[in-house]
């Protein structure tokens, strides 16, 4: 496989690893219902320390991810921000934000995203799939990027989203109408895509001229052209007509056989007379449920550019249309992924959610197929809770709409003879502002590709109903570092602690409600059970009480005798050979906290 290098991969490759895990805090103030970890999620911080938050909890078990990364065009002044402990990297955070004279921008780029795709595909479950929005500036290199830690094999396709319904006249080269959704399963066997429903027009072409008991069937043709031996038979027809052959340079796609076969189940049309080139039927009730995705997604059914911000000026209140989210994508787009990737209890994960589509389309699932599933958001940027979270909130609440209802009024095209008669065109107009004037707010005058168009404008309210649902929104909180730990800088809570030791430990999500704290049991993952002897008492650790003693790692054992038991403690006054010698299936991991070695002897 070819591998894509990059300034600074050596220093980013397991960079991940090295970002230490931060706790999400809630916030109950600006969620919506209970505060529920494991329900919808809103996180508002860096999205490079928020999915190594959500590792604990979400490891392997999400079943979409869905991400809108900056496409780096040079326009977007994003930040390269990540704490990479190498001079080389440091240096680069002089230039920010990346520019387009920026020559390293794409390394930066690579940089940026390399530790983010690389928590992202630990998130992801074994039947998941992956989903990237990109243009042309940095396709290639994501798609290399991509082949490396996905593994090129689990590569699906590459979709193409036809997003402007009319050409840039500005450009100099060509107009890009279009952005690339790159596709990537986390096991390439374990998925496959839904399903989309039939449209009516699909289903519309089926007939049954016939009455056919069967239903409604639409002719097939019996001509292909991939060469086949038993296709080159005459046939003769019902009404008498013979037909010497298939059309030149294709054969039939069935043998005599079994053409006449399936004539005696009425399952051939030969036309009103009889005498048509026979066509086989295929039935509305033996046709699959939906219809396989195609790679290019067309903006009249996925929506465009325009219907995003228009969407989201619905939604939001802005002063100024120049003040809404530069690259919102529209719900319907993020909804086609929702509808191909999910069931309804999946996962959808979205790291860079920007304006909170994802959670919207989400939710639009739900509402339809009364489904339950459950959408992460992570922003990083200041507007998470005034604009991604807000947007859900009015989403799930329901909102006023208040928008312009316009209508053209009057349509001219310029010439230069009806410029010269100018009096003329300014007496129409006239006419039809005192006409129409008391109709409307305003009636507006443009000139448009040499057409004078005069529209009528008048404000209207609406409500827009909710959608219902609810979701938590978090801050990261400190990270849990187990050298401030050490100097008892930070005590995090049991379950915030417990759940990076279990994580650290199998690789495995943590399961909160496995959880018993009183008896310090984390939870269990092919057949080893996981313990955690702690409280967040600085003088509880420092006492004998902390420590695993052979009396506890009996009563540890005792719950599961054929399992293996993990205990993590500060201390211990039990000996490994001890336990070994008594058939005791427990081993102890020491806690690094030098605080705790206190002569105990």
């Amino acid at each position: 496989m070819t591998e894509l290098n990059f300034k600074g991969k050596e220093f980013v490759y397991n960079h991940h690893l090295a970002v230490p895990f931060r706790p999400l805090v809630p916030d109950e103030t600006k969620g919506i219902g209970p505060v529920a970890l494991d329900g919808n999620l809103i996180v508002h911080g860096d999205n490079l320390h928020a999915l190594k938050a959500l590792l604990p909890l979400y490891a392997g078990k999400v079943d979409c991810i869905f991400i809108d990364p900056p496409y780096n065009t040079g326009n977007e002044g994003w930040c390269y921000n990540d704490n990479v402990n190498a001079p080389m990297i440091r240096e680069w955070l002089e230039s920010n934000p990346i520019g387009i004279e920026d020559g390293l921008r794409h390394d930066k780029w690579c940089a940026m995203m390399w530790p983010r795709l690389r928590m992202l595909h630990e998130l992801l479950a074994d039947h998941g799939s992956f989903w990237m929005t990109l243009d042309e500036n940095e396709i290639q290199r994501a798609r290399s990027m991509l082949d490396e830690i996905f593994g090129e094999e689990n590569f699906i396709d590459t979709v193409i989203w036809h997003k402007n319904y009319a050409p840039k006249a500005t450009v100099q080269y060509f107009s890009s109408d279009h952005d690339y959704l790159l596709v990537y399963a986390k096991k390439k066997s374990d998925w496959k895509p839904n399903l989309l429903a039939r449209s009516e027009g699909q289903d519309d072409i089926y007939k049954n001229p016939d009455n056919d008991p069967r239903g409604r069937w639409r002719p097939n043709n019996l001509a292909a052209r991939n060469y086949y031996s038993k296709g080159t038979y005459k046939v003769t027809c019902p009404g008498g007509r013979i037909i010497p052959g298939p059309p030149s340079g294709s054969y039939w796609r069935m043998s005599e056989e079994k053409l006449w076969e399936l004539n005696a189940d009425n399952r051939i049309w030969w036309g009103e007379d009889g005498n048509n080139v026979p066509a086989p039927k295929i039935f509305l009730s033996e046709v699959r449920d939906g219809r396989v995705p195609q790679t290019i997604w067309h903006w009249s059914d996925v929506g465009h550019t325009q219907d995003a911000k228009r969407e989201l000026l619905r939604i939001l209140d802005f002063s100024d249309s120049g003040d809404v989210f530069v690259t919102p994508k529209p719900s319907e787009l993020v909804g086609r992924i929702v509808e191909l990737a999910t069931d309804e209890n999946s996962i959808v994960l979205d790291s860079f959610a920007g304006s909170g589509t994802t959670a919207h389309a989400v939710l639009e699932a739900n509402k339809k197929d009364g489904g339950n599933r459950r959408f992460i958001l992570v922003e990083m940027e200041d507007y998470a809770d005034k604009m991604t979270a807000e947007r859900v909130r009015r989403v799930i609440n329901g909102y006023a709409f208040t928008g312009t209802q316009r209508t053209e009024l009057f349509r001219e095209k310029l010439t230069w003879t009806k410029l010269k008669n100018a009096d003329k065109l300014t007496g129409a107009v006239e006419a039809i502002e005192n006409l129409h004037g008391h109709e409307y707010d305003a009636i507006k005058k443009t000139v448009k590709d040499g057409e004078l168009i005069m529209t009528g404008e008048k404000a209207v309210q609406d409500k827009t109903e909710g959608l219902g649902g609810s979701f938590t929104y978090c801050t990261l909180g400190d990270p849990v570092e187990l050298d401030k730990v050490l100097s008892g800088e930070t005590l995090p809570p049991f379950d915030g602690l417990g759940s990076v030791l279990f994580h650290m430990a199998t690789a495995r999500a943590f399961d909160p409600a496995a959880m018993r704290e009183d008896d310090f049991y984390l939870g269990a993952v092919e057949g080893q059970h996981l313990w955690l002897i702690y409280k967040p008492d600085l003088d509880w650790l420092k006492s004998p009480d902390a420590a695993l003693t052979l009396k506890r790692a009996k009563s540890f054992a005792e719950t599961d005798p054929d399992a293996r038991h993990l205990v993590f403690a500060p201390a211990r006054y039990v000996s490994q050979k001890m336990l070994a010698e008594q058939s005791i299936p427990v081993e102890f991991v020491p806690l690094p906290f030098a605080l705790y070695r206190i002569d105990r002897s």
